[in-house]
C-alpha cells in the first residue's frame, strides 16, 4: 500500500514483482493512476481514490510550498484512510492470511494493524523521514544552520513538526481512530512506523545510520525502479538524439509537478550560454516553451537507467528515486529543490561532493551555467561520482533483501500463530 508519486510508489511496484516471482499473491493498494503499470507488472490491484482525486493534489499549486506543500498529500491519505483499513480488516475476516507492506502515508495500513493485528513493515524511500538527534534531516521550509548542533536543529525541527503538523493532521486522524476505539495519537511521524519492521530503502554510505533510529529499522539500499514505469524503454527518437551528438544535460522537475515552467524556460536559457544540448522531460503540455532550438528534445518520460549513463549532468528537484538512478549512472547533479525531502536530499549530495543545490529564486541562467561547469570539470566532483557509480554497481539487489526480510514476517506471523493455537489446546 503506497501513497504519493512516482518515487513513492514504483518501489513498491518492485517489490510486488519480485514477491510474485516468489509465489505469493501480491495486490498494490495505490492512487489509481498507478493501476496500469501495476498490471504491467503482474500485480492486482487496488485503487485509492479516483485519477481524478489524484489529479486534484497533484495539481494544487499549495503542494509544491516548502513549508505547506504536505497538507494536500495528507488530506488525500486521510481521505483514504478508513475505507482501506476496512478493506484490509475485511479481506482478513475472509481467512486470508496477509502481510501488509505499507507507505508513511498509508494510514490505513497502521490502523488495520492495531484494529486486526495485521503483520505489517512500514516501507521508507527517503531518510528525510527518519528521525534523529544526532543527524537530524533538513525540513523544508525550515534552513537551520549547520552550526547548530545536532540536538538543536533536532528540538527545532520536533517544534516545527508539532506547529506545522500536528494541528492540521491529528484532529481528523484522532477523530477516526476514536470511532474505531483506539487511543489518540501523539506524533504522527513516530506512529506511521509499524512497531514490527521498518525497510530503509537507502544505502548507509549515503545515509550513515544513528544510534537512536528504531530498533526495527533495517537498512537495505536505493531500489532502482525506473523499468516499472510509464514506459519501460526509451523511445526511437530519444535513442537516435543521443547517438547524434555529445553527451546532454538532463533536466526534470518530476513526474507530478505541473507548475514547471520557469524551471524549463530556465533550463533553454542554460543550454544557450553553455552551448549544450539537452532533454527536457517534462509530463504535461504547456511546461516547455514551444518551439524548441536544435539540439533540444523534450519527451513525457524516459526510464534514467537508461538515459543518465549517456547524459553529462542532472538538473532536478531532488526527489530521492532520481537522485539514486543519477548516482547509479555516476553523473554529476543540481539540484533545485521544491518541498518535501528535495533540501534535505540536496544537503546530502553536496555534502559528498556529487553535485550542488540552487534555490527556486537563485535558478538564474549564469548563476546555474556557472554550477554546472564547475561540477563538469572539477576533478573532486568526478571522483566522488565514480565512487558513488561504484558502490551502486557492487551493492546487493535491495528489492531481493526487501522480499527476504517480508517473507521474515511471514514466517514469524505463522509461528506467533501456531505458538497462540497451542496456548489455547493446552489451556482446554
Amino acid at each position: 500500500m503506497a501513497i504519493g508519486t512516482h518515487g513513492d510508489v514504483l518501489p513498491f511496484i518492485a517489490l510486488g514483482h519480485r514477491l510474485l516471482a516468489r509465489g505469493h499473491g501480491v495486490t498494490l493498494a495505490a492512487p489509481a493512476p498507478f493501476e496500469a503499470m501495476a498490471r504491467r507488472a503482474g500485480l492486482f490491484f487496488q485503487p485509492l481514490g479516483t485519477a481524478a482525486d489524484y489529479e486534484a493534489v497533484i495539481g494544487q499549486p499549495e503542494l509544491w510550498h516548502p513549508r505547506w506543500g504536505f497538507r494536500p498529500m495528507f488530506d488525500f491519505a486521510m481521505g483514504v484512510a478508513e475505507t482501506t483499513c476496512l478493506w484490509l480488516g475485511a479481506t482478513r475476516a475472509r481467512g486470508v492470511e496477509q502481510i501488509v507492506v505499507a507507505s508513511p502515508l498509508a494510514w490505513g495500513a497502521r490502523l488495520a494493524q492495531e484494529l486486526y493485528d495485521i503483520p505489517s513493515a512500514t516501507l521508507h524511500v527517503m531518510p528525510f523521514l527518519i528521525e534523529s538527534r544526532s543527524d537530524p534531516p533538513r525540513l523544508p521550509g525550515l534552513p537551520l544552520p549547520r552550526i547548530l548542533p545536532a540536538s538543536w536543529r533536532a528540538w527545532l525541527n520536533q517544534g516545527a513538526d508539532k506547529m506545522a503538523v500536528g494541528p492540521f493532521t491529528l484532529p481528523p486522524l484522532n477523530a477516526l481512530r476514536q470511532r474505531l476505539g483506539l487511543d489518540p495519537v501523539i506524533r504522527l511521524r513516530h506512529w506511521w512506523n509499524s512497531p514490527t519492521r521498518m525497510l530503509l530503502m537507502f544505502p548507509d554510505w549515503y545515509a550513515a545510520p544513528q544510534a537512536d533510529w528504531p530498533a526495527q529499522a533495517v537498512q537495505l539500499g536505493f531500489p532502482l525502479v525506473d523499468r516499472f514505469g510509464d514506459v519501460p524503454a526509451m523511445a526511437p527518437e530519444l535513442e537516435a538524439f543521443l547517438a547524434a551528438g555529445d553527451a546532454p544535460l538532463v533536466f526534470t522537475y518530476g513526474s507530478a509537478m505541473r507548475q514547471g515552467a520557469p524551471f524549463f524556460a530556465t533550463a533553454l536559457a542554460i543550454c544557450r550560454r553553455m552551448g549544450r544540448r539537452a532533454v527536457l522531460l517534462a509530463p504535461q503540455d504547456g511546461q516547455i516553451p514551444k518551439p524548441l532550438p536544435p539540439g533540444i528534445i523534450q519527451l513525457p518520460y524516459a526510464p534514467l537507467s537508461a538515459l543518465l549513463p549517456r547524459s553529462a549532468a542532472l538538473i532536478h528537484h531532488g526527489g530521492v528515486g532520481t537522485v539514486a538512478q543519477a548516482l547509479a549512472a555516476g553523473i554529476p547533479q543540481l539540484v533545485v529543490p521544491v518541498a518535501f525531502d528535495h533540501f534535505d536530499e540536496g544537503r546530502r549530495l553536496k555534502d559528498r561532493t556529487l553535485g550542488a543545490t540552487l534555490s527556486r529564486r537563485a535558478f538564474r541562467p549564469a548563476r546555474a551555467a556557472r554550477i554546472l561547469g564547475r561540477l563538469l570539470n572539477d576533478p573532486a566532483v568526478a571522483h566522488a561520482c565514480a565512487q558513488a557509480k561504484a558502490r551502486m554497481a557492487k551493492s546487493p539487489d535491495p528489492i531481493i533483501a526487501a522480499c527476504d526480510r517480508v517473507e521474515e514476517l511471514a514466517f514469524l506471523a505463522v509461528e506467533r500463530g501456531s505458538a497462540s493455537k497451542a496456548t489455547r489446546a493446552s489451556r482446554r
